[in-house]
């Protein structure tokens, strides 16, 4: 009897994987037969990830902005886990403010945490992918609605999603003679530790827009990541899929 599980004898780094859509991801994944490798700033978030799913895993602390931390991932990688074949970008971060009063430090923070973290990862998992010589090397990034039609009080956060939806594109179109699709899921509002920051008052408002009237489950962006990690899309790259109930259609 054939496997049925879609990431079978599979390979995966997600960050982020420590908390929100990365934690549902790795649960997904691994659900679906893979091997995870739950990278985060926060170890400890990270290791309890790991430790609520059966089967071996890996969790290692990571700072996507830092090129420094990202090779020293690379490196772990190399020495003691398996060679991936699945990258998810889940790491990001808001520092919410109105354009006219937000701090360059504020826009930096967020720029080089959800892009250059993005670019960052990409560039050295696909290496990696590339020297193991994949056959079927996915990789998926999040974006986001805000990125789509801009957000108030999310100048520098929806810059960094829609530079996210650029490069996912462009990387799509450099990759995919190595065997590796790359494509973005683009979340609406879902319940995750970070949507949690949006005040009552405006959820409320913004549900009332939202045609199934919910905010979404991270689980429901994971199943649409396994989707794309699995050969169930074998013909997709360069796709940016929105997951909204939806919202902005």
């Amino acid at each position: 009897m054939a496997n049925s599980l879609l990431l079978s004898g599979r390979v995966a780094v997600v960050t982020g994987g420590g908390s929100g859509i990365g934690r549902s991801v790795c649960k997904m994944f691994a659900k679906e037969g893979a091997t995870v490798i739950a990278a985060d700033l926060n170890e400890v978030s990270a290791k309890e990830t790991i430790q609520d799913i059966s089967g071996k895993h890996f969790a290692h602390s990571v700072d996507v902005s830092q090129s420094e931390s990202v090779l020293g991932l690379v490196s772990k990688i190399k020495e003691e886990y398996p060679i991936p074949d699945i990258l998810v970008n889940c790491a990001g971060v808001t520092r919410d403010g109105f354009m006219i009063k937000m701090t360059e430090a504020m826009f930096d923070d967020v720029i080089k945490v959800n892009l250059k973290g993005t670019f960052l990862m990409t560039q050295a998992i696909s290496r990696l992918m590339i020297d193991s010589k994949v056959t079927t090397g996915s990789i998926i990034n999040i974006s986001s609605v805000s990125g789509k039609i801009g957000n108030m009080g999310q100048c520098n956060y929806a810059a960094s999603k829609v530079g996210v939806e650029g490069f996912t594109k462009t990387v799509a179109r450099e990759l995919a003679q190595y065997n590796i699709r790359c494509n973005a899921v683009m979340p609406g509002f879902i319940d995750t530790p970070m949507a949690n920051k949006v005040p009552e008052k405006i959820l409320d408002h913004v549900i009332k827009e939202i045609p199934m009237q919910r905010c979404g489950k991270p689980e429901e962006i994971a199943d649409v990541c396994t989707f794309l990690a699995s050969q169930r899309s074998s013909y997709v790259t360069g796709s940016i899929i929105q997951v909204s109930g939806g919202f902005l259609m």
